[in-house]
């Protein structure tokens, strides 16, 4: 017999739309804690680059037990997912654990890419949503036509019809207040009583049989330097016991015969251990060697596997190599290909949408996009890694013979006056409009672009909107190709010599182009530093210094005054990338190399391409 008291509910949301500060409310409003121990925002954004970017990046699941208005008890699972389609493999396998769902929507924006996105998952799942109309305190919310947009979605999405008689909340996170009534809307302070209300009310009991045989099916990894391996994740069948054996079954099928150490329930923002959990309930549970995502744990006597978690495939991959440049085991801990095959095999674990393939001393990782690969690697930089990485490649499909692209849908929102700018520049990339909008003195406009033609986009994007432009996508479908793309614009500024970097070299450079690198950095022969006014790449010599003479100069004494460098973010420096290019990342610095540093080996490496027809 399911208790009836629980509830799981996911939150899923475009990024962005106020997911994880409606969360910060419903902890602080729920009387379980005291004032100190929900302070500040974003309370369970706990990674340091989550914090940072402002973004969700891994599912975190959080419990709160809620006393309703007539004094009944509740125990609400809620399970915060990832915004950004780069991370929806953290949305695919977290959604197991919810039998509903809080769609939030912001009230100005709209349905986004992710949205849809996020949304389809869930109708996959068999969730139905509450909609939340989010951000309803700003000056121009159109909770209406937004409501409407919603509606048109899930339509479009095949939705049942008790899907599209979805209940409606109106919220704003950042004030605290969400009312099922919007002629409710209080005009100082409020509550979000009302969206407690809905979760109780919308979001079904778990219909699961609790004296079948145990079937537990594990969606989340965690790990402790006391325990180890942590596994997490949702009882399906019969009620799981801390202390007995069972089975677990992996996604091959394999039965390894465990015994459960220690079991523990979600309490708040933390876990407390107990005997068992009840069916329908989310658990942690530790003593398991030999479990992973997708795993079931079974009955000892009658090991039955519940069905494995369904991940969309990668559409984008990266080479990662050891760093060979000069400069290499300077500032990184570890710098082996063996230390980076241990910690992309430790990723793996956890991280059901990347894939590795190994090519002796170099590593193929596939991941869902540029954000996806590029927080990976961050991590890696800031765990003490040393490696350098090539340029991202989409993931090509054939099908009869005919080559096939991932394309995805494109939002952008930019001012009306840059319009044609824009359309130049995405026109440039392949894109199709598909459709287009005119909000105020902004226009919104809805593209399928190819997923190369969005690579370096970003920055294209800033430079035609004069940094007004805000740009979304998500991966739509398989397409045909659509031919070749133009790659960079400029060509590159090469170092010949090694040495420390000074501002004489500088201020004679300075009419060819932006600098990347400023007086006193160290560089190397074949090390990128600056881009170039024309569109080919020039040897220079930044480490030159100025002649000592015994001839006294009138303008000996002037200053020199250089133009600011150009600082390279890691997303950035992947973008700008060519074929013959690296970037090489460590703990302390972020270059761009040629992949073959001398000037003769790279004259020599273009002759070979020329001669082979390339």
């Amino acid at each position: 017999m399911t208790r009836q008291d629980i509830r799981n509910v996911a939150i899923i949301a475009h990024v962005d739309h106020g997911k994880t500060t409606l969360v910060d409310q419903l902890l602080r409003q729920s009387g379980q804690f005291r004032q100190a121990e929900v302070a500040g925002d974003c309370i369970l954004d706990s990674n340091p680059l989550e914090r940072e970017r402002g973004i969700t990046i891994l599912a975190k699941n959080c419990a709160i037990d809620y006393t309703d208005r007539h004094g009944q008890r509740y125990h609400i699972n809620i399970v915060d997912t990832p915004g950004h389609a780069d991370f929806s493999g953290e949305v695919e396998r977290v959604l197991k654990m919810a039998d509903g769902a809080l769609l939030l929507v912001d009230a100005f924006e709209g349905v986004m890419p992710q949205t849809r996105y996020v949304l389809g998952k869930a109708l996959a799942a068999g969730l139905r949503p509450v909609v939340v109309i989010n951000k309803m305190d700003r000056p121009a919310a159109r909770a209406d036509t937004v409501i409407d947009q919603v509606f048109d979605l899930l339509v479009e999405l095949g939705a049942e019809d008790e899907a599209l008689a979805f209940p409606m909340i109106y919220a704003s996170g950042r004030d605290g207040w969400a009312v099922a009534d919007l002629a409710a809307r209080p005009t100082d302070g409020g509550n979000v009583h009302d969206l407690f209300d809905a979760i109780i009310e919308h979001v079904p009991v778990p219909e699961l049989d609790g004296d079948a045989p145990l079937q537990a099916l594990i969606t989340t990894l965690d790990y402790s330097d006391y325990v180890g391996r942590i596994g997490i994740g949702r009882v399906f069948a019969g009620s799981l016991r801390g202390g007995d054996d069972v089975v677990v079954i992996d996604r091959r099928g394999n039965h390894s015969r465990e015994r459960i150490g220690q079991l523990f329930r979600f309490d708040g923002l933390g876990r407390t251990e107990v005997d068992h959990i009840d069916v329908g309930d989310l658990f942690a549970v530790v003593g398991l060697s030999r479990v992973d995502i997708g795993d079931t744990i079974a009955d000892v006597d009658r090991p039955a596997a519940l069905a494995p978690l369904p991940v969309d495939e990668p559409t984008l991959h990266m080479t990662f190599c050891i760093n060979d440049g000069p400069f290499a085991g300077k500032e990184g801990k570890y710098v082996t290909s063996r230390q980076l095959r241990d910690r992309l095999d430790k990723e793996l674990q956890s991280n059901v949408a990347l894939r590795v393939e190994s090519r002796g001393d170099e590593f193929i990782v596939s991941g869902r996009g540029l954000l996806h690969l590029g927080i990976l690697l961050e991590n890696m930089r800031r765990e003490g890694y040393e490696l350098a990485v090539g340029k991202p490649e989409v993931i090509y499909h054939h099908e009869d013979g005919r080559r096939l692209e991932p394309i995805e849908k494109l939002v952008v929102d930019v001012p009306s006056d840059c319009v044609g700018a824009v359309m130049q520049v995405l026109g440039d990339r392949l894109a199709e409009l598909e459709k287009m909008d005119v909000r105020g003195r902004r226009t919104h406009m809805e593209f399928a672009a190819p997923t190369r033609g969005l690579i370096g986009l970003r920055s294209r994007l800033w430079t035609a909107t004069r940094g007004e432009g805000i740009m979304h996508h998500r991966f739509a479908r398989y397409g045909t190709f659509r031919g070749p793309i133009a790659g960079r614009i400029n060509g590159v500024m090469v170092a010949t010599e090694t040495g420390q970097v000074t501002t004489y070299a500088l201020d004679q450079l300075a009419n060819r182009g932006t600098m990347f690198v400023q007086p006193g950095d160290q560089v190397y022969e074949g090390q990128i530093v600056g881009e170039h006014c024309k569109d080919d790449d020039i040897p220079v010599n930044v480490v030159r210094q100025k002649k000592l003479t015994n001839i006294r100069s009138s303008t000996k004494d002037a200053s020199v005054t250089l133009k600011a460098p150009q600082i390279l973010s890691l997303e950035r420096a992947l973008e700008y990338l060519e074929q013959d290019e690296l970037v090489e990342l460590t703990p302390k610095s972020i270059r761009l190399r040629k992949r073959w540093l001398r000037e003769n080996d790279r004259r020599r490496h273009a002759r070979r391409l020329a001669a082979a027809g390339t």
